[in-house]
């Protein structure tokens, strides 16, 4: 009885775990880009180089750190905590050598910018990408 009680709660939870673990990177279609390597990412979103690859100005979006989308982006990108995300910034910035991501409030705030704006670039939950907007990398790869 505990046994098949158990293998219920894990079969319910766990799809449940694995979506919100499921984070792609999205673009507007009409930026010209059809994918983007983890190290493009990278340098996008960690000010490196603020171009897509097809030219445009790239216009990264980050959600807010009360989002927890926002540690695990980073950590499956870069394998990095967000203090040492937050360290980076607070260098850069202090340089003058570069500023972070726009923030915005929420996923929808995200897909709603990417829409509007072909150079913006961010990151959502798979469920949130809707037909308007392009995936150009899934974290979930390797």
């Amino acid at each position: 009885m505990r046994l098949s009680l158990t293998l219920i709660l894990i079969s319910v939870l766990l799809p449940a775990s694995a979506a919100a673990d499921d984070l792609v990177v999205v673009v507007n279609p009409k930026t010209g880009v059809n994918k983007l390597s983890r190290e493009e990412v990278i340098d996008i979103f960690l000010g490196r180089n603020r171009q897509l690859p097809s030219g445009m100005t790239a216009l990264p979006l980050d959600q807010p750190n009360s989002l927890p989308g926002k540690a695990q982006f980073y950590s499956q990108l870069t394998g990095k905590e967000m203090a040492e995300i937050n360290a980076y910034w607070a260098r850069l910035m202090f340089s003058g050598r570069a500023s972070p991501p726009t923030q915005v409030r929420s996923q929808e705030e995200v897909v709603l910018m990417v829409i509007e704006n072909r150079s913006a670039i961010g990151y959502v939950e798979r469920s949130k990408a809707g037909p308007q907007v392009k995936i150009v990398f899934d974290l979930a790869q390797k």
